[in-house]
């Protein structure tokens, strides 16, 4: 036989037998719930620092952290509107309850009235874990500047800095790639290079270069580390900047033009 079971402000008919469950359940649920609202949002913040925001170059990750904000913002925004309506809605549906007077209707709008508090409750605890993922990408967009002694970027700087971040980051894949392909960068890294107007024989002797050194290091005890990859990047970044001018020089593009620039005031 079927009871009305109370669980979470809420009745449900069960069978009398899960009645010790739904105690169990109704007797944790208060820490449950507490905990539950540590993960209301997408990503944690390791995540989000080391594998979701994983451009090479500052100027590059602050755009991403900017995009990152920009979509948490309009996310809020579109939130709080849903839920400016769902507080409207909620309230009509409310004072419409106290003048139905068939039963089944007064039934089924208690039902959606329940429908709404739960949704409003869910939306809620959307926005905060929001509120929280956005407090901390603002918190690194302002560290990313002040590592770079900034308050912020300029079109111009973030244009200048695209052909290092591209060498840099064509770089890091054929070294990545050629470590499981026994020292041999891949074609797909070998048409980006390509594509950026430097030469792949040249890239790949750079590449073996380093795991010689790397292997060196290890027959001597010593362990390479990702600090000896990032000078490696930078000084492989340094030799080939300039080499995708010539290439849009022969196809007649101009590389960077400041008239099409916004100036920064």
């Amino acid at each position: 036989m079927n009871e009305l079971i109370p669980l979470g402000g809420n009745t449900f008919p069960v069978s009398s037998e899960y009645k010790g469950m739904i105690e169990n359940i109704e007797a944790s649920m208060p820490a449950i719930t507490k905990d539950m609202s540590n993960f209301h949002k997408s990503h944690s913040q390791y995540m989000t620092s080391l594998l979701d925001i994983t451009a090479i170059t500052p100027i590059r990750r602050v755009k991403h952290i900017l995009a990152e904000i920009n979509k948490t913002k309009l996310a809020l925004e579109e939130a709080y509107i849903g839920q400016s309506k769902s507080d409207i809605n909620l309230r009509r549906k409310e004072e419409e309850l106290f003048r139905v007077e068939n039963p089944h209707d007064r039934d089924l709008l208690e039902l959606e009235i329940l429908e709404a508090k739960l949704h409003k409750e869910n939306g809620k605890n959307a926005i905060q874990g929001a509120i929280r993922k956005l407090s901390y990408l603002v918190t690194q967009y302002n560290e990313v500047l002040s590592k770079l002694g900034k308050d912020h970027i300029t079109e111009e700087e973030y244009e200048k800095e695209e052909e290092k971040f591209h060498i840099m980051t064509a770089m890091k894949q054929a070294l990545c790639a050629a470590r499981a392909r026994g020292g041999i960068i891949d074609e797909g890294n070998h048409i980006y290079l390509f594509d950026m107007g430097i030469n792949g024989a040249v890239a790949q002797k750079e590449v073996l270069a380093f795991l010689e050194m790397e292997q060196q290091l290890l027959q001597q005890g010593k362990e390479p580390n990702n600090a000896h990859v990032m000078l490696w990047l930078e000084a492989v970044s340094n030799k080939f900047l300039g080499s995708g001018k010539k290439k849009t020089e022969d196809f007649g593009f101009l590389l960077f033009d400041e008239k099409s620039l916004v100036k920064s005031e």
